[in-house]
């Protein structure tokens, strides 16, 4: 029995070494492997031995972690695969991280060290320095030289199993700060043969696919779902820096993709793309992935030749479900039915609600253990883990509705939960940077729709007494956002108000500041910034 992502990938690697494992699309304006490049199996275990040796020569062993800023490059994958072979987890840093955010990942995550492109190592010293313990950097570039060794292991001696850590990805909390996810092999092992299993029009060949994954790394759709998907079955994941939509169907006809995953974003963007002969000139079998509007989904499919199956999933939940099984329900936003990974549609008070009403989905797995290959926890939050546990269900926040039949349908995202272009954004986390800016008294952050990327993020501030609201003082705030929070968390949108509306405990009503008929974008003294949203590098 495989017990950890190692040993799938030395089984895999032994009966498939010629098969390409991992492919990096030609892009000419990338810094790593512009013209691209293609890694065997065979090739990819060589190099794994290679870093294995270099990590364990320097003491690193079970209970050990290491930070990666490598961005998307395929190496990540590869130094992964050394770590698990020792059972030292991997925590990826997510590139367009700022000070703040990178020293709260440092510090609360524990690591022993961190490698990272020579272009950020500046900004990761910065965040290292500042932490309690010394906390070594170390240049992915000069890999392999001289090395501090790390503390005692937890686990020294004892060989990594199944609920050994494999990753820690931090995601989007309600209430600030990102929580750190334990992700173990059973998690990565179970949400890759979960994919592999589908079945439909998601059904995987073994031996045979190369799937486009323009998703990126420190997400568990490309860095554990899809990624152990490929290990399980002999496949090729193809990993371009991220979507870039003039170049896809290039792409997707040079890396011979069979699979391509997406987000609600693509579609349109690929949509509004002129019309070529790239568009059917492909291998592509199907994509997976979510949020495509329904009234675009048939069209996207009449025209680039494909389905498109709709998925639900989790960092927490590891599995996802797909409506991948005819008819598929395109023309709504119907996700998929329950299998091993069971569901339930419940109210406030927890009870479950009538068919075709709306409700909260909560997720287990079937059988004895209501937890099996979801993630272990949340890193030193015993208590947000046991609530979102309460009474043996996993509790999504989600707002969904189920038929007659099983069918799944989505119907509003997490509470507090902003998703840009396939972001998770905690509203807690940007309010707390705006409410520390000296002319701000009051803040809600609440997501609008935005037609390209899903949603965006909104500030309805309070200014401070005497604070005139103008646009100059809207871009100041902008700016200030801008310097404390990866772009994408920066308000696309800023609205001035004399006052928030609250409880009586004052704690801020978010559903009464506008009308359920209002887009609070065409609301007279909304600012648009989302063109000076761009990333700093």
């Amino acid at each position: 029995m495989m017990t950890t992502v190692y040993d799938a990938f030395c089984k895999t690697a032994a009966k498939y070494p010629d098969n390409a494992f991992l492919c990096v699309p030609a892009y000419e304006k990338r810094s790593y492997h512009p013209d691209g490049v293609e890694i065997t199996y065979a090739e990819a275990a060589e190099e794994v031995e290679r870093l294995r040796g270099i990590y364990r020569n320097y003491g690193f062993s079970h209970g050990n972690r290491i930070a990666f800023l490598l961005e998307n490059r395929p190496d990540y994958l590869l130094h992964l695969l050394a770590a698990n072979s020792l059972g030292v987890s991997c925590v990826p840093v997510n590139p367009d991280y700022l000070h703040d955010e990178m020293s709260y990942l440092l510090d609360h995550s524990d690591v022993d060290l961190v490698v990272t492109i020579e272009e950020r190592a500046k900004d990761v010293q910065a965040a290292a320095s500042e932490r309690a313990r010394p906390l070594p950097v170390v240049h992915f570039e000069k890999f392999g030289g001289p090395m501090p060794r790390p503390r005692p292991a937890p686990y020294a001696g004892k060989a990594p199993g199944l609920m050994s850590e494999v990753s820690l990805l931090y995601t989007s909390g309600t209430t600030g700060r990102p929580k750190g996810c334990i992700l173990t092999n059973d998690y990565f092992l179970t949400a890759g043969r979960t994919y592999k299993e589908l079945g439909g029009v998601a059904t995987i060949r073994e031996g045979e696919e190369r799937v486009y994954n323009p998703l990126p790394l420190f997400h568990m759709n490309a860095g554990a779902v899809t990624f152990t998907c490929m290990i399980l079955t002999g496949g090729c994941l193809v990993i371009p820096d991220r979507f870039h939509p003039s170049t896809w169907w290039q792409e997707i006809a040079e890396t011979r993709a069979t699979v391509i995953h997406y987000l609600g974003v693509v579609p349109p963007l690929l949509l509004n793309q002129p019309k070529s002969d790239l568009d059917t000139a492909h291998n592509v079998r199907f994509g997976l992935g979510a949020g495509v509007e329904p009234e675009l989904h048939e069209v996207f499919e009449k025209r680039f030749g494909f389905p498109l199956v709709e998925v639900w999933g989790m960092t927490e939940t590891g599995r996802i479900y797909a409506d991948c099984i005819e008819p598929r329900q395109i023309h709504t936003r119907a996700f998929g039915r329950p299998g091993e990974m069971q569901a339930r549609v419940v109210d406030e008070k927890g009870q479950d609600v009538p068919v075709g009403a709306e409700g909260e989905l909560l997720v287990s797995c079937v059988g004895d253990d209501p937890r099996r290959g979801f993630f272990a926890g949340y890193l030193k939050n015993e208590e947000a883990t046991e609530e979102a546990w309460q009474g043996g269900w996993f509790h999504t926040g989600d707002t969904v509705r189920q038929d007659e039949s099983g069918m799944l349908y989505f119907v509003d995202r997490k509470k507090n939960i902003i998703r840009r272009s396939g972001e998770n954004i905690a509203a807690a986390e940007v309010e707390a940077v705006l409410q520390a800016h000296d002319d701000v008294a009051k803040v809600a952050v609440i997501a609008v729709k935005d037609e390209l990327r899903e949603e965006e993020v909104m500030a309805c501030i309070v200014p401070m007494e005497g604070v005139e609201q103008t646009e100059e003082k809207a871009r100041e705030i902008f700016d200030y956002s801008n310097e404390n929070l990866a772009y994408f968390k920066t308000p696309g949108w800023i609205l001035f108000l004399n006052d928030l509306p609250t409880t009586g405990t004052q704690k801020i009503q978010k559903t009464k500041i506008f009308g359920a008929d209002v887009d609070p974008r065409a609301v007279a003294g909304a600012m648009d910034f989302r063109n000076h949203k761009r990333k700093s590098k």
